[in-house]
Order: C-alpha cells, then structure tokens, then sequence
C-alpha cells in the first residue's frame, strides 16, 4: 500500500481515535487517515472481520498502532462494551466517529414494516445517540476531544426511491449533531459532523444498481462519484483543534457539489 498522502497533524499525534464501521469503505479510510497522523486507532465492525484485521495490519504494517473490536451496535449493551474495550487498550479516548450505519435495503412506503423501521432507527439514529451518551465522561476525563458524526446528502435531500427512511434517520442525526453540539461543549467536547454525497463503497454496491450508481453521478459537477479517502481529510479537520477548534454544530458536505446548500 502506498503511504497514505497526509502530513503529521502535531495536535492529533497520540490521540486515541475510536471509529464505529471502520472495517470497510469511509470508515476504513477514516481510520487509516487517522493513523497517518500518529493517532492510536480502534477499528469497530460488527460482521467484517477479515476487513477489520486487513485495515489494522496495514495501520500496524506502516508504524501506526490500531485494534479492532467487535461489537453489533444495535444491541444496547455494545456501545459502551466497545468504548470500555477501547479504553483498556489505549487508556481513553479523545475522538469518536461515529460512522456506523446502512440503509438495510430500500423500501417503498407500502413495504416500511414496524419491525424494519425499528431495525434502520437503531442502527443509524439510536446507535449514534448512545455513542455519543457514553463518550460523554470518557472525553471529558481527558479534558474534552471530539465527535464526529457521519450523516449524509440524504438528510438533505430526502433520498432516493426506497432510501426515505434511511434519508429520515440521517435527518435524525444532523440535527442531533447541531443540538448536542451546544450541550457538550461545557466540557470542551466538540461535535460536528461529515456528509457524504454518492461514495463508491460497498455501501452503494449493495443498494444501488450500475445504472443508479450512473443517474447519481449525473449530478454531480466534478463528475465523478466521489471515493472514500475524498472523505478522509475532513475527519482529520474536524478532530484537530488546530484547524477547526471553533466549529462546533457544523455539517461538512463531501459531495462533489451534488448539493450546494
């Protein structure tokens, strides 16, 4: 793997980053930008075990030091059992990423079962909220970090045909990102968040077709669908108090001027 193209960050050096859905995808190459820097990276998945261990040998492979963990962020009891998992092993933590979600299939409004909504609440909405709960006191015992929210264009723009839900439970998440933001800076904790437009992950590998994928990157101005390392550089912005210490509630679009709002 070439060495991945970020210089030092000195204010991020050391830190201990935490990165929920790290195995593949945006996740992935937040975690490894993180690890550039000189951050202490743990690596969540739930399913993806070979890919988590792929991105921690290549973390580990370049002079970095990374874990993993697993943990189904749905079930109440992991956020806080991958938090404590991440604390023994590197003694705190001074950023969370919360990246994990999906969109667990698209549905018409006619095929949205009580028990599918439940499902894609607690995975992109519910997850992020306890996340963010039991990070609370840990960053604030290190005297204040990070959060940073993954969400997306959806919430912006409602979604495409059958993603109106998951669009619904990333609007939850932008505004809690806005709202929280104000309640946690009393203890110097900063919470902001990353909107990805149309990401060429597994992501849309999954739930779009090629000809989708196609009528997506019509829209977009540069062209091209974007890519998950084209993501990795704001995370790296939003962590550093450095370069973004008085942004707090704030939303970044990585969409390749898909939406301008």
């Amino acid at each position: 793997m070439a060495p991945l193209p970020y210089a030092t960050i000195p204010d991020l050096a050391g830190k201990v980053v935490l990165v929920t859905g790290g195995s593949t995808g945006i996740g992935a190459a937040a975690a490894e930008a993180f690890a550039a820097t000189g951050c202490r990276v743990m690596v969540h998945y739930n399913a993806s075990a070979a890919e988590a261990e792929a991105v921690v040998a290549r973390i580990v492979a370049a002079g970095g030091q990374a874990a993993a963990v697993q943990g189904d962020v749905t079930d109440r009891a992991q956020p806080a059992a991958i938090l404590a998992a991440t604390v023994e092993r590197f003694g705190g933590v001074d950023v969370l990423v919360n990246n994990a979600g999906g969109m667990l299939g698209r549905k018409s409004l006619a095929e949205m079962t009580d028990d599918h909504y439940d499902q894609v609440m607690q995975l992109n909405a519910w997850s992020v909220l306890a996340f963010m709960r039991e990070a609370q006191p840990l960053l604030k015992a290190r005297g204040g970090g990070s959060i940073i929210n993954v969400t997306s264009i959806a919430a912006r723009n409602g979604g495409g045909s059958g993603a109106e839900l998951y669009a619904a439970s990333k609007g939850f998440v932008s505004t809690l990102t806005r709202g929280l933001s104000k309640a946690l800076w009393k203890d110097n904790i900063r919470v902001n968040g990353i909107a990805p437009g149309t990401i060429h992950t597994p992501f849309h590998e999954r739930y779009s077709t090629a000809e989708q994928r196609e009528a997506m990157r019509q829209t977009i101005p540069m062209g091209r669908l974007g890519t998950s390392e084209d993501c990795a550089g704001a995370f790296l912005f939003l962590a550093s108090d450095a370069l973004s210490g008085y942004m707090i509630g704030q939303v970044i679009e990585v969409n390749g001027g898909q939406l301008m709002p």
